[in-house]
């Protein structure tokens, strides 16, 4: 008896989902660019993003949980954590890194109307991959055998500074004094 075979299904890379999905996001960020963040609505979005109102209802529920997407999206793999062999270093690296990207005046847009509709998730996902990355090199400084500060202790030492100058202040972050703060960390 023969046995037949189903072909497997093709699947479309990203498919209308991640279309939706890319046209949504980047129609939050060019209005966010152009009108304050308490403006916006959903179906404003969903306008400029060429789709329904009731898709972007259905996928995102609020304007909090889409902005909270859109910011997982934008800081998630944009810094590459380093590796120099020392954390001194790497944390040098990647402070200057964060700083670049907090002085990028369209993430602090983003930044400030995800924290300010979305609650505890909206900080979430303004620092998430942040939080990760500091992790890292942290647990790979102590896999070479040597003291490392506490994953928490290092995050309120170098991303609440940085955090709070870029949502709170019109202070730029300058490179110099990002790197300081490894320099208070580390001692």
């Amino acid at each position: 008896m023969e046995t037949k075979v189903k072909p497997t299904p093709l699947t479309r890379p990203g498919g209308r989902s991640a279309k939706v999905r890319a046209s949504v996001h980047l129609a939050v960020e060019e209005l966010l660019n152009e009108k304050p963040a308490d403006s916006l609505t959903l179906p404003m979005i969903a306008t400029r993003a060429g789709v329904h109102p009731t898709t972007v209802y259905r996928r995102w529920g609020s304007l909090g949980e889409l902005l909270a997407d859109v910011a997982e999206s934008t800081f998630s793999g944009d810094i590459v954590t380093p590796d120099t062999g020392s954390l001194r270093s790497d944390l040098e690296k990647w402070v200057s890194d964060v700083a670049t990207d907090l002085n990028d005046p369209d993430v602090v847009k983003l930044m400030r109307a995800t924290i300010g509709s979305s609650g505890d998730a909206g900080c979430s996902a303004c620092v998430a991959d942040r939080h990760t990355q500091l992790e890292a090199m942290i647990e790979r400084e102590r896999a070479r055998g040597k003291d490392a500060p506490d994953v928490d202790r290092a995050a309120d030492a170098l991303l609440g500074p940085l955090y709070y100058r870029a949502t709170f202040t019109d202070r730029k972050i300058e490179t110099v004094w990002a790197r300081g703060l490894v320099g208070d960390l580390l001692g």
